[in-house]
């Protein structure tokens, strides 16, 4: 290799064809032009026939430079040359190439790729062999070792063919190989190392060095300080939250970092970002997503962070919860009003799989909860076989009752005493006792209480220095209702209340809901399968933290086995089956992270591409081409080939009529003749209107959901309504339009006085304005919704009476669901004639646009929560109400009063 300062040629011999550049401009020189071919028509001989001296044409001196110029690029591109070569390697003996291929190289490994062609290509210009020893375990199981001593051309195909592996490297082995590299190296002249660290460290990591510092000389190349790597550990269920804690190496400096909760499917449920402070090592993060979403979710990843350990896979532990009950009441077979498992059923069907049966026989399958309802004796056999479930992990829920009371067994978290504790009655001076707010620890935090929640009767417990601990519950007298205990794995919780409405109207509140989601969510799921039984894998991560098909190497998992067994033969992943999966995890057995230690005295540190040279081949070639370009556009161009065609006689005038014409066409013509042809187009049929935001995607989300709305118009009813048609208040009309749909955006600017007037004209006029806070409340953003209405003509809003014209213009409603349930409807207190008994305004925020919004194929854009594709129907339905009522006024409700005023004229 030839250095010149800053530049290298890695072949320097190409130069001497640099030599022959004289002798090409003497041939380029003499050689004429090629002949320039021009039409000649026979009746020219008549105009020319003057004789003139023909002297032959050269080419130009500045072609000729020009062709010269190409041929030093192309000579001097394959002469290898390098900017800000790299130093010659230390040594005259092999270069040893050790790579930390394992699960933390996944995050960049492009750049070690790439790290690795470079010193393999500084190997070759030396004319030195390479070897490469990987430090993860190979896939194929065998020990680790390192490369035969190899040709430069041959490490690179090695070096092409590694790939991260989705497990941790093994540098204690790594360390045991370079035994046979020191006897493969013997007489080869010194080695020089490199070692491509992951940033993790170890307690072999300083070993490693220092063995292959005594090989000769060693360098250690380390990023973790711009690419930091992270683990992301198993998450835990909260209530109806996932939360996970993210681990970190180097907690020198700040850092943002983003968590993806992500579908089956691909989609993404859920983002969240949390800031490392300067110190933090683990940071927790919290992913709220509702039930229904929370049970598609099967992944969670950091955010640009492309390893195995970055990833945690959720299988049914995290979503699943199928849920046993038992009742010791045999009441409820012909009045099911009466039973304590019609009310645990109707609470928990619509989140968990509810099976029904005897105590031992729903213990053969697999639980996550069982609820025994007035249970009070149970055999030997059926407590132990309970005891051990709950120690596996299982949560058992007891309601007290009468049975309980009397036959109290160990399954409970305290002693109880017998019988049980009246509030109320005639007999009784006390009053039924209401809840008190649930304390910081309990599950139930932060659950509202309903004012007419109240107990009558209960079980008491008997008084513990432990008891306030395991009192998750309290009545209003400070007596425990709800108590438990950590068993095992599992827990042991009791309600000292009965599950149906005979000592407590609990069950009949929504309270009673809340509280069992909560104490579910205790559970840690199942996997659908047997714990003796071997678990095919399904599919596997690979070294980016990608799911891929398992590889031939990889082995089924006992379906007890923990993440210990993560390694070539079980690679974390998917196992199982398609329909029961059960997740292995790398972070499930790699829990901390500690950066890569100093190195011994005399081991160079650096980053990857710190000191990388530049390659000026590909800089060169494409100047090279780019000049030969020209030089082919000159070489047609003194051909007579490139001259721009004749344009025949008037062709010119046609042609600058038409730029005219065309640039006429394009000017902007005046606003009110496109106010003009909007306003014929809108009053000529039916369109309902939507407030543009100025946010694109709540004006796509508006205008798709007025659309399917328009279709199901058209389907079911007489309107025929020809679309939907998005306005601006401050320009456009909106005296067309019978409805106009508002979603309240926070990006949506202050109304000016011109809007505000148009806008307090609409409503006094008869027209009729959804606001959609779409935040399952009308006062969920007070704040918007007022910045928006303010200085608008908003008359005094009350509920929607239950007799009211909206429920019954076209379909009977009880609600009026959207994509959300169980918001309040707004409209004005005192409805008058002006308007035809019409409301002017009405406000909600269930985001009705998105429960009605349809892609192009017909099919929802949207989910709608809780209640699924019924709940969608009864959104269209309300829309169809609204839309009937602001076209038709108090009409259905002047029907409804027909029979009345029939008999009152004597027909």
């Amino acid at each position: 290799m030839l250095g010149l300062g800053p530049i290298a040629f890695a072949a320097p011999w190409v130069l001497t064809a640099l030599a022959a550049l004289p002798v090409l401009w003497w041939l380029l020189r003499v050689t004429p032009p090629a002949p320039r071919t021009i039409q000649f028509p026979a009746i020219r001989l008549l105009r020319d026939l003057t004789a003139q001296e023909e002297t032959p044409a050269r080419t130009p001196w500045w072609l000729l430079l020009l062709r010269l110029i190409v041929a030093a690029l192309i000579i001097l591109a394959l002469a290898g040359p390098l900017l800000n070569p790299r130093a010659a390697l230390p040594g005259g003996g092999p270069l040893l190439l050790v790579v930390d291929n394992g699960w933390a190289a996944g995050r960049d490994w492009p750049t070690r790729k790439r790290t690795m062609d470079e010193m393999i290509a500084q190997a070759d210009r030396q004319q030195r062999p390479v070897i490469l020893l990987p430090t993860a375990p190979p896939a194929d199981g065998q020990p680790i070792h390192a490369s035969a001593i190899v040709p430069a051309q041959e490490a690179r195909r090695l070096a092409q063919a590694m790939v991260p592996l989705p497990w941790p490297t093994d540098r204690a082995a790594a360390l045991e190989a370079l035994k046979a590299v020191a006897t493969q190296a013997n007489g080869r002249g010194s080695i020089h190392a490199v070692w491509l660290s992951d940033g993790i460290g170890d307690n072999q990591a300083v070993a490693l060095a220092a063995g292959l510092q005594r090989l000769g000389s060693a360098d250690v190349l380390d990023d973790s300080a711009e690419h930091p790597p992270h683990l992301l550990l198993p998450p835990s269920s909260e209530g109806t939250a996932l939360t996970a804690r993210i681990v970190r190496a180097d907690p020198s400096r700040p850092e943002p970092v983003t968590v993806r909760l992500g579908a089956t499917d691909g989609r993404l449920l859920t983002r969240q970002t949390v800031a490392f402070e300067p110190g933090q090592k683990i940071r927790e993060v919290r992913l709220d997503v509702p039930t229904e979403l929370r049970n598609d979710a099967a992944s969670l990843r950091v955010e640009g962070d492309t390893t195995a350990g970055a990833t945690v896979l959720l299988d049914e532990r995290w979503r699943r919860r199928p849920v046993g009950l038992v009742s010791g009441r045999s009441e409820g077979e012909s009045q099911p009003l009466l039973s304590d498992l019609y009310y645990l059923e109707r609470a928990l069907s619509p989140y968990n799989e509810v099976r029904r049966g005897d105590t031992l026989d729903l213990l053969k399958r697999d639980l996550a909860v069982l609820i025994l309802s007035d249970i009070g004796a149970l055999t030997g056999t059926e407590v132990q076989d309970i005891e051990d479930w709950v120690k596996k992990g299982g949560v058992l829920i007891r309601f007290a009752g009468p049975r309980l009371a009397q036959h109290a067994d160990t399954l409970v978290p305290e002693r109880l005493r017998i019988g049980d504790r009246a509030l109320g009655g005639a007999l009784s001076w006390s009053e039924p006792a209401k809840l008190q707010p649930f304390p910081p620890k309990s599950p139930f935090e932060g659950l509202t209480i309903p004012p007419d929640v109240q107990v009558n009767r209960q079980v008491l417990a008997e008084p513990a220095l432990d008891l306030a601990d395991r009192t998750w519950a309290r009545l209003a007298d400070g007596t425990p209702l709800v108590t438990s205990q950590k068993r095992g794995d599992g827990w042991v919780v009791l309600v000292h209340t009965t599950a149906s409405p005979d000592w407590s109207n609990l069950p009949l509140s929504g309270l009673f809901v809340d509280m069992l989601r909560r104490l579910v969510a205790l559970s840690g799921g199942v996997t659908g399968t047997a714990a003796t039984a071997s678990l095919d894998p399904v599919e596997v991560l690979d070294g980016t933290g990608r799911l891929v098909p398992p590889p031939p190497t990889a082995f089924p998992i006992p379906g007890n086995a923990t993440a210990d067994v993560i390694g070539p033969r079980h690679p974390p992943g998917f196992y199982g089956t398609d329909d029961a999966r059960r997740a292995l995890n790398l972070s499930a057995t790699v829990t901390t992270l500690s950066p890569l230690p100093p190195m011994p005295a005399g081991v160079g540190r650096d980053g990857y591409g710190a000191r990388g040279e530049v390659p000026l081949k590909p800089s060169l070639l494409a100047a090279a081409l780019a000049l030969l370009t020209i030089d082919l556009l000159i070489a047609l161009a003194l051909r007579g080939l490139l001259r721009p065609p004749r344009l025949r006689r008037g062709a010119g005038g046609a042609a600058a009529g038409l730029l005219i014409a065309l640039a006429l066409s394009a000017a902007p013509q005046p606003a009110r003749a496109l106010d003009l042809d909007k306003a014929i187009k809108v009053t000529e049929e039916t369109y309902l209107a939507y407030v543009r935001t100025g946010d694109s995607s709540i004006d796509d989300t508006a205008r798709a959901g007025l659309e399917g709305l328009v279709s199901v118009l058209g389907l079911r009813t007489a309107v025929e309504a020809a679309g939907a048609v998005g306005v601006d208040p401050e320009q456009d009309e909106l005296a067309f339009y019978p409805l106009l749909y508002w979603p309240v955006s926070d990006r949506q600017k202050p109304l000016s006085d011109q809007a505000r007037q148009r806008v307090n004209e609409y409503m006094r006029n008869g027209g009729t304005i959804l606001f959609d806070t779409r935040d399952q409340s009308p006062g969920g953003g007070p704040a918007v919704l007022q910045r928006l209405v303010d200085g608008l003509d908003i008359p005094p809003l009350a509920p929607v009476p239950q007799d009211h014209v909206l429920r019954k213009s076209f379909y009977l409603l009880s609600d009026f669901p959207g994509r959300y349930a169980g918001g309040q409807l707004w409209i004005e207190a005192r409805e008058g004639i002006a308007n035809d008994g019409v409301s002017s305004v009405v406000i909600g925020g269930n985001d009705w646009a998105s429960a009605w919004a349809v892609g192009r194929n017909g099919q929802p854009l949207f989910a709608v929560i809780p209640g699924g594709e019924r709940q969608r129907e009864m959104a269209y339905r309300f829309g169809v109400n609204l839309v009937m009522y602001a076209l038709t006024g108090n009409y259905k409700a002047d029907q409804v009063h027909v029979p009345a005023i029939l008999e009152r004229l004597g027909q």
